[in-house]
């Protein structure tokens, strides 16, 4: 009967889990599909406890309890600004868990290998499940724990690096050791040799270096990604995380967590492909931690930046029929979501035609601006897309850069030796005019200049965006 419930539970989950992923595709869905999400968990971690095999009930519940009590808490003091931050670090603790299980299976095989068969014949749940494989079975699970702690362990050290980028705590930089690439490859081929070891011995030892090596490449490839790509590794590491998942699930002998671990992993691996697209990246060059460096010299910048005030923003605007606006981490950063949101109310409402451009790697996080503007309750019928609006900025009179750099950067289309060459950027430049509002004169999280701010189309009005757009909003007549 428990084992029965389990089945048709983890079959509904999967469905809800499925309808969530495929909600998140849209804005007006997304909300609708966190709750799916949410229900399915729930009902997973329920059928879970009920299903076969389920006991130290108190321990279970207590875990939840102070699970779910640290997470309110992380929720509640995190902002939208430190989410990208917070990602990695749950995937982080999705490495950890699959390095953890993975271990405690190893351990299982080397208890369950001593003991005679009615002492097997007396185990129940995980333990039962071992006892009664076969050899060939056996060593299916060997190669099902190494690639889960492998995973894993890549995970974990990747995931903490990019929450260090991410926070500011680590060089946003592409770093690498002497050796490059070398030192990943030589890696990677020890822990293929160990899982040869492995198969046949089931040595602790080989299991030990390989997750020592694999700690190593986490480490080492995000190391080698320049902050200015985080975005992908968010993604990527996501990614992982499920594939992580999946192998637990095959460990365990769990349906549900394999297919969610497939559904993580491989929407994962979709939506970084999509924005390396969207970045002009190779896909398999991320994969391996090998992009984020020049080739050579950068174009020198040259001219001056032109900075204008809150009247002549509001005169721009006051005359403009078309406006574009590009929002990006320096809105996030100063909170000026609701003051973009108003200045948008307020120019509509004088029949102007606003709308907002949004690039694929804006933010720190895939989809960062979308939630943003949604949370200041910006339509979604404006925002839009880069594909959708680019070729509407000729005919454009104003263009507001909120925050934003490198995708509002020539220098991907203009510099060969850009670390964004290539890139596809919003080709703002093109309006008749262009106002940035920016701090100061800094290049930056990534570190790159930006011709952009030297145009001679281009204004630059300095100061936190929020008290700039605050100081804007009365005098737009």
């Amino acid at each position: 009967m428990a084992y029965g419930f389990t089945t048709a539970a983890y079959v509904v989950a999967a469905v809800l889990f499925i309808l969530s992923l495929g909600g998140l595709s849209g804005q007006e869905s997304a909300k609708r599909a966190v709750w799916y999400g949410i229900v399915g968990m729930a009902l997973a971690v329920l059928a879970t406890l009920y299903g076969p095999g389920a006991g130290l009930w108190w321990l279970s519940v207590a875990l939840i309890a102070g699970g779910g009590v640290l997470g309110w808490i992380v929720a509640q003091r995190v902002q939208m600004t430190e989410m990208p931050q917070l990602v990695a670090a749950m995937h982080s603790l999705v490495g950890l868990a699959a390095v953890f299980i993975g271990f405690n299976t190893h351990i299982e095989m080397i208890r369950l290998a001593g003991m005679d068969e009615a002492a097997r014949a007396a185990l129940t749940g995980f333990a039962a499940t071992v006892a009664h494989k076969t050899g060939a079975e056996i060593t299916i699970l060997r190669i099902e724990t190494f690639l889960g702690v492998f995973i894993g362990a890549v995970t974990f050290t990747g995931s903490v690096i990019a929450f260090g980028k991410l926070a500011g705590k680590v060089d946003g930089k592409a770093k690498k050791l002497p050796g490059g690439h070398a030192l990943n490859a030589g890696a990677a081929l020890l822990s293929l040799v160990l899982l040869v070891v492995y198969l046949q011995s089931g040595s602790t030892l080989a299991l030990i270096v390989m997750t020592l090596a694999a700690l190593f490449i986490g480490y080492h490839l995000i190391m080698g990604i320049g902050g200015a790509d985080m975005p992908v590794v968010v993604s990527m590491l996501n990614s992982y995380s499920g594939w992580a998942a999946a192998a637990i699930g095959f460990s365990l002998s769990n349906d549900l967590l394999i297919v969610v671990g497939a559904l993580v992993g491989s929407s994962g691996a979709i939506l970084s492909y999509i924005m390396c697209k969207a970045m002009n990246r190779s896909f398999i060059s991320v994969i391996l931690g090998g992009f984020g460096n020049t080739t050579g010299p950068q174009m020198e910048v040259t001219g001056e930046q032109i900075a204008i005030d809150a009247e002549g923003v509001a005169a721009a605007l006051n005359d403009a029929e078309s406006i574009i606006i590009i929002p990006g981490y320096g809105m996030a950063v100063a909170q000026a979501q609701q003051s973009v949101s108003e200045l948008t109310r307020k120019l509509r409402a004088r029949g102007k035609n606003v709308r907002f451009a949004i690039h694929p790697v804006a933010g720190r996080l895939p989809g960062h601006m979308n939630v943003l503007l949604a949370e200041a309750k910006v339509p979604y019928d404006i925002v839009l897309e880069m594909d959708e609006i680019n070729e509407d900025f000729p005919h454009t009179d104003v263009a507001i850069v909120i925050g934003s750099n490198d995708i509002v950067n020539p220098a991907a289309q203009e510099d060969p030796n850009s670390p964004i060459a290539g890139m596809p950027v919003l080709e703002c430049w093109k309006a008749k005019l262009v106002i940035v509002s920016k701090r100061g004169q800094g290049t930056g999280y990534s570190g790159i200049e930006n011709p952009l701010f030297y145009k001679e189309n281009t204004r630059m009005f300095y100061g936190d965006a929020k008290k700039s757009l605050d100081a804007l909003l009365p005098l737009i007549e």
